[in-house]
Order: structure tokens, then C-alpha cells, then sequence
């Protein structure tokens, strides 16, 4: 029998281990499937010090000596899928508690450079097998900024593995001075608009879009979005350059934590054929939150980051609106300090009508998803986004913007969509609040047609957002077949 083919997966978190966005779900779920396809999957996560607290098991299996200093490797498994997991533990990650980039004021950290810059050097040592480990890697697949320059160090070796490299979000492009490059002691090369400089800085990202084998994105509208200007954030000449080696790859979603007639956070399961029990979710969302237990009311829901790229700037002006035409809101998620403050004044001047929690609460996320009638995802840009994927699972219908991901994702009820059958929710065009606002009305005015309003439910809830189709596809770039 053939050995199986040997990949690792480097990333800044994985759910449920660390979460900080929606990179963390992704680093969960699509390692599973390619473990369950037959590939020797090892996860490469910075051990942050919040992580091994919550560790119940892991062992030290290698000592690593890298350019950045000298760390240990822990070995744990993934809670869920039994996928193996490697542990960068080096104080700079280990010897402090908090969020894995921000200090407790909100500021990146001081040392993210050398950092991530070592979880790099480890990703490809691992990657090359230059490490005390029988182990050797097939392909690298890193993800964001944080693990790009591994690629770069792989790509002038002989005898390297295949390299895929993934942007989930190219708004955040790891960007340093040049003396953060000099103190790195990094290959004078790489200091060129061809390798990593980017306008006077270096810029980690460019590691991985300059020197992968192939380059992914997590939807195949966001790999056409960012070829051109503004989607590409000034890199659009290197990514049209590189347009063969592009793929956009729709990321897919956990279906067995995201699945209403199993999930154990919610008030009551439910499933297509039994919608009825839906609003037992609804009712119970509006007691957890102090919400009047209104059945006659559409309750909007909104779960992420209160930030510019989730157009929550969209989204105040018409806020009076929506409350003045008998519609609860609920908010959940943190972000910008104003949008925060905006968000809380409104919805303390709307008690009955707005609920808003300031927090990171998974439970209460899928309470929300389950509990909502609609969904609100006003995005600036959004690469795939995972949040509407949930929303048609759990029937609840997303109202986005069409772009990215979203686009890929969610049909407009158009009377032409809705006569064929394929419409699962509403969306608009244009990055204004008048566009929003006509979005909502035709949401408000379909939410009062219950008939109508089921089957488009249930046309959400029938479309299949699993990884198995992406995990394939990723398969394919490795170059890896899937176990028979």
C-alpha cells in the first residue's frame, strides 16, 4: 500500500484551538476532510500562551535551532478530527496571554516581524524535513501574511514540496520598515518590488504571491476582484501577472457543527421539513437577549467584526428606518471604537427594538443564526465569508452585498430568480445606504409573504457548502490523489 501523501498546513489559528476570524474556522475544517481523503495532515500553529492553558494533553517531540532563535515543538491533536497539530513554543508566543496579534491596547505587537517571521522558518524546516522528525513534507500550504515568507524560503531549494499559498483577506498584508527587515537578517533579494518590497516596505504577503506554485483565494469572484484596483490593494499588477497560477476556491463550512438539527447551542434542532420549530429559536434568542417575544416582528441579525470592510457604515443611516418599519435587530461581534459607540447609542435609545453584545461569544453566535430571520452582511469587500454560508444552512435568509465570496453565494430574490427556483436571499450592488435600504424593503416585504418566505428557506437550506468539492480541488494543486 502506498504511503500516504504529507502535507502541513501553517496558520496563525485553527478553530477550536484559537479563533480570531474566519481563518480559524477554515484552518479547522478543511484539514479534517483532507485527513478523511487519506493525506498525512499536520496543522502548524504558534503555541500563544491562551492555547496551552486550555491544552488538556501534548508533548514535546523536537527542538528546532532556527535563524530566529531556538524553539520546541509540541504535538497535540485537533479535538474533533484527531488531526495532528505541531505547537511553536518560543516566549514570544508562549509567554504571553491575549489576542494572537494585538496587544491589550489594540496595537499590533511590537515583535510581530520576528515572530511570525520564526513561525515561518519552522514551517519550512518542517516542510524540508531538516528536523529530528521522520517526517517530510509533499506540499506547504500556508495562509495570510503570517506564514507567507515560508514560501519564499522554500523556493530557491532544490528538492523542495509543491507550495500553495492562500489569501483570505489581502487588506492585511503584513507590512514592515526596512529597518524590521535589516534586524531580520533575511536574504538581501528578497528587499526588490519582484520578491517582498513593497513601496519603501516589506511586506510579508508578497512571500507567498511572488513565490507559490499557486496562489488560491477563498472565492473565485475575490480572485477576479483583487486583479484590478481597488480589490487587489495596490498588488493587482503582481496577481494579473500571476493570473495562471490564481485560483479562486470556494471555502466551505464545517457541516457537522454547523448543522440546526444537531447543534447542541440551540434552543430547539430543526431541519428543512420541520421550519415550524425555527421560531422556537427566535423566541428564545429574544428572552437571552431582553427582547420583547414579538412572532409578528422580522428579527435582522448581524454577527462579526464592527468594522469598515463589514459596511457598518452602510448600515447606521438606515437603522432608523428599519426599527420605524417594527423590526428587532441583533448585534453581536467588536471592532472600531466609533462604530462601537455609534452602535451602542442607537441601540440604547431603541431597548426594545435593538440588542447589542460587545463580545466574542461562539455559543451565542449559532444562537443568532438559528434565531434571526435575516441575516445582514452589508460588505465593502468580503473575500468568501462564512457567515452566509451558515445563515442558508440554518435558514436564515442573508441580505449581502455581491461581492466576493457573497456573490458566489447568495441569489437575489428577483421575481425572475424566485420563478426559477434558485433564489436563497437578497443582495445589492452598490456601496451606499440608499442601495441597503431598497435591499431591506424587499427583505421586509417578502418576510410578510409566509409562503414565499418558506420556500425560500428552504431553497437556502438545500445547497450543499461542505468542503468535500473544495478539498478536492485543493487536492489537485497539490498534486495528491485521493485515497481510493
Amino acid at each position: 500500500m502506498a504511503e500516504p501523501q504529507r502535507l502541513l498546513f501553517a496558520v496563525s489559528e485553527a478553530f477550536p484551538l484559537v479563533k480570531t476570524g474566519g481563518l480559524a474556522d477554515v484552518a479547522g475544517s478543511l484539514p479534517a476532510v483532507l485527513h478523511r481523503l487519506g493525506v498525512d495532515v499536520r496543522i502548524l500553529l504558534p503555541a500563544y500562551g491562551t492555547l496551552l492553558a486550555k491544552l488538556e494533553t501534548s508533548k514535546e517531540v523536537a527542538r528546532l535551532q532556527l535563524p530566529g532563535g531556538n524553539v520546541a515543538l509540541l504535538e497535540t491533536h485537533m479535538p474533533d478530527s484527531g488531526v495532528p497539530v505541531w505547537l511553536l513554543e518560543h516566549p514570544a508566543f508562549s509567554g504571553r496571554d491575549g489576542n494572537p496579534y494585538q496587544d491589550a491596547s489594540g496595537q499590533p505587537w511590537s515583535d510581530n516581524a520576528e515572530r511570525f517571521m520564526l513561525l515561518s522558518q519552522a514551517a519550512a524546516a518542517l516542510a524540508l524535513g531538516e528536523t529530528a522528525l521522520d517526517w517530510r513534507a509533499d506540499a506547504l500550504h500556508c495562509h495570510d501574511w503570517h506564514t507567507a515568507p515560508a514560501i519564499a524560503l522554500l523556493a530557491e531549494r532544490e528538492e523542495r514540496p509543491k507550495t500553495v499559498f492562500t489569501i483570505h483577506n489581502l487588506a492585511h498584508l503584513g507590512l514592515f520598515d526596512r529597518a524590521t527587515f535589516e534586524r531580520l537578517s533575511l536574504p538581501w533579494a528578497w528587499w526588490s518590488p519582484e520578491a517582498m518590497e513593497f513601496h519603501g516596505q516589506f511586506c510579508f504577503m508578497k512571500g507567498g504571491l511572488a513565490f507559490a506554485d499557486w496562489i488560491t483565494t477563498v472565492s473565485p469572484t475575490y480572485a477576479r476582484e483583487i486583479c484590478s484596483a481597488p480589490g487587489g490593494m495596490g498588488l493587482e499588477g503582481l496577481l494579473s501577472h500571476r493570473r495562471q497560477h490564481l485560483v479562486g476556491i470556494l471555502n466551505g463550512i464545517d457541516t457537522d457543527i454547523w448543522n440546526p438539527a444537531t447543534d447542541p447551542l440551540l434552543a430547539a434542532n430543526y431541519d428543512a421539513t420541520q421550519l415550524e420549530r425555527k421560531a422556537l429559536n427566535k423566541r428564545a434568542l429574544q428572552d437571552e437577549l431582553g427582547l420583547p417575544p414579538r412572532d409578528d416582528l422580522p428579527l435582522f441579525g448581524f454577527v462579526g467584526r464592527l468594522a469598515e470592510q463589514k459596511g457598518i457604515d452602510l448600515l447606521l443611516p438606515v437603522l432608523d428606518e428599519l426599527v420605524a418599519a417594527r423590526a428587532q435587530l441583533a448585534i453581536l461581534g467588536t471592532g472600531e471604537a466609533r462604530l462601537e459607540q455609534a452602535l451602542g447609542e442607537f441601540a440604547a435609545q431603541h431597548p426594545d427594538a435593538v440588542a447589542l453584545r460587545l463580545a466574542y461569544n461562539e455559543r451565542l453566535a449559532h444562537r443568532i443564526e438559528a434565531g434571526a430571520d435575516v441575516f445582514l452582511m452589508p460588505s465593502l469587500f468580503e473575500p468568501c465569508g462564512l457567515n452566509q454560508m451558515y445563515s442558508l444552512r440554518y435558514g436564515t435568509l442573508p441580505l449581502v452585498r455581491a461581492v466576493g465570496g457573497l456573490a458566489d453565494t447568495v441569489t437575489d430574490a428577483s421575481e425572475a430568480t424566485i420563478a426559477a427556483g434558485t433564489a436563497n436571499g437578497f443582495a445589492f450592488t452598490e456601496a451606499d445606504s440608499s442601495a441597503l435600504r431598497t435591499a431591506l424593503d424587499r427583505a421586509l416585504l417578502l418576510w410578510r409573504q409566509p409562503a414565499h418566505w418558506m420556500a425560500l428557506q428552504q431553497r437556502a437550506m438545500s445547497g450543499d457548502f461542505s468542503w468535500e468539492r473544495s478539498a478536492h480541488q485543493y487536492l489537485d494543486l497539490y498534486g495528491f490523489s485521493p485515497e481510493s
